[in-house]
């Protein structure tokens, strides 16, 4: 049975130091901004600004800046404006790494189903060798099968062949 492999890699550990350093770089580049921790009650109660609705707050401040006349006077849009270019740059530093962020979690899914895939079919031989009383193979069968305790007779998993 041939096994389809779809990521065959690996990272030094120079590499991986490399790229955590990237990331940690970045978050303190960051520092001055990323000081705030959101509870899900704020995240929920919070008004939002998506995509649609930058365009109402740039065109509320250009009103605002070229008729001072109907601003309230503890209005800062000064300070607004840097709010909405923080927003925008945070924005595209976002984007970023939430695409950097999706394609290490596929990787991750495919590198670690191709591994488990593969020890689910050594434990399916292992089985098959310890019911052929094969020399030692008990002993590893018990200690593998700690990882599927018995659950009204349940057995592990088949290897998913499309996962493969």
């Amino acid at each position: 049975m041939s096994q389809q492999n779809r990521i065959s890699a690996s990272l030094t550990q120079q590499e991986k130091d490399l790229a955590i350093a990237a990331f940690e770089n970045a978050k303190s580049q960051l520092a001055a901004i990323l000081v705030h921790s959101l509870t899900p009650a704020e995240r929920k109660t919070m008004i939002k600004m998506g995509d649609k609705t930058v365009a109402f707050v740039q065109k509320a401040l250009d009103y605002a800046k070229s008729n001072p006349e109907v601003v309230p006077a503890y209005l800062d849009i000064a300070e607004a404006e840097r709010d909405l270019k923080l927003a925008k740059d945070l924005k595209t530093i976002h984007n970023i790494s939430k695409k950097i962020g999706v394609s290490i979690e596929d990787a991750m899914m495919i590198c670690g189903s191709e591994a488990y895939n593969v020890a689910l079919l050594v434990y399916k031989g292992v089985q098959g060798a310890a019911r052929g009383n094969v020399p030692g193979s008990q002993a590893i069968l018990n200690d593998l099968k700690t990882r599927f305790p018995q659950r009204g007779g349940r057995k592990p998993p088949p290897p998913d062949k499309s996962e493969g």
